[in-house]
């Protein structure tokens, strides 16, 4: 009787000083994961405390708070700084049936150390009624020279265009990846500069006839408060590109429990939340992301663009290629 006294004691000790919080280190900026933090600290009891800064900034700051550092959860875009927050050593494996039953395994990390949230396709954009849609194919063919002074495309110390370049080098090696480089620089209609959206106004202003851009971005153009921005996607339509022996190009955003996480159990926690059916339906319908949750559907501005095949490779595959990919676009000459 003594000792299932003692227990209960124990247990109900620990259970008042479990933890109530988690801490997410994110640079994602979006109002959508506002929402979902609350969500899921009404569904939890658990406090969700944010940091907010670029990932670069956020990784050195984890890296260098060591064992002392107050981080539980990464969250980041692009599967070529997730890759480096893991070879930084600032992340951890999990066991998480959850995860493992739903997020496909080439949307996750090979040893279980950051998973995909949501996906983002690379796509071309082109000005209605210009008849460039009978032009576009691959992303292989914006090579092709009868594309010369028509391309609009962010800089290459863009992760995006990086992580584009590491599944061209994927796909056909360093050397071709190189020439294509070359080659979508002879073919840019403006030297590099501005974000997606910048690359979208563009071309609907006639400045060159082809956009490189990330699909959530033509999303959120649309009845934006910015009268420029919501004008401007009114003109142009999406073009899914894919590669010659793949499909259209994928990127994530996602998160991984960081290495020295006082609040671990609470950081799988609020993971496997954002990879629910309900946040991910959050995730597709508010900010034009395609969910990485089977069944859940795009939102109906998404669904009008049209639908793709994902490419064929891994996501870790952008990440092991990074550094070969920047080097690709120094030897191209792709400022």
């Amino acid at each position: 009787m003594i000792k299932k006294l003692a227990l209960s004691a124990v247990l109900l000790a620990s259970s008042l000083f479990a933890s109530t919080e988690v801490n997410v280190y994110s640079h994602r900026h979006y109002d959508t994961d506002k929402k979902l933090f609350k969500m899921f600290e009404e569904k939890t009891g658990i406090k969700v405390n944010v940091v907010k800064a670029e990932a670069s900034a956020l990784i050195e700051r984890i890296e260098n708070e060591g064992k002392n550092s107050p981080a539980d959860v990464l969250i980041t875009v692009d599967a070529g700084r997730l890759y480096q927050a893991k070879e930084k050593g600032i992340l951890q494996a999990i066991e998480s049936k959850y995860l493992l039953d739903n997020i496909p395994e080439k949307l996750r990390d090979k040893d279980n150390q950051w998973f995909a949230l949501t996906k983002r396709a690379r796509v071309t954009v082109y000005k209605i009624g210009s008849g460039m849609h009978k032009e576009l194919s691959t992303y292989e063919d914006l090579a092709n020279p009868k594309f010369k002074g028509q391309i609009m495309v962010r800089s290459s110390n863009n992760i995006y265009n990086q992580s584009l370049m590491a599944a061209m080098i994927a796909h056909h090696g360093e050397e071709y990846a190189v020439n294509w480089a070359k080659g979508v620089v002879a073919n840019m209609a403006n030297a590099p500069k501005g974000n997606d959206r910048y690359q979208v106004k563009a071309i609907a202003n006639g400045i060159g006839s082809i956009a490189i851009a990330n699909t959530y971005y033509i999303g959120q153009m649309v009845d934006n408060k910015d009268l420029s921005q919501a004008e401007s996607v009114k003109k142009v339509k999406v073009f899914f590109p894919k590669f010659e022996k793949g499909g259209t190009h994928i990127n994530v955003s996602g998160a991984g429990v960081a290495k020295y996480a006082p609040n671990k159990e609470n950081a799988i926690k609020f993971i496997e939340f954002l990879a629910s059916n309900e946040a991910q339906k959050l995730f597709a319908q508010a900010n034009f992301e395609y969910p990485v949750l089977k069944g859940v559907e795009s939102s109906d501005i998404v669904k009008s663009w049209g639908t793709f095949e994902d490419d064929t490779i891994s996501i870790n595959t952008l990440g092991e290629n990074n550094k070969a990919a920047v080097k690709a676009f120094d030897l191209a000459g792709w400022k």
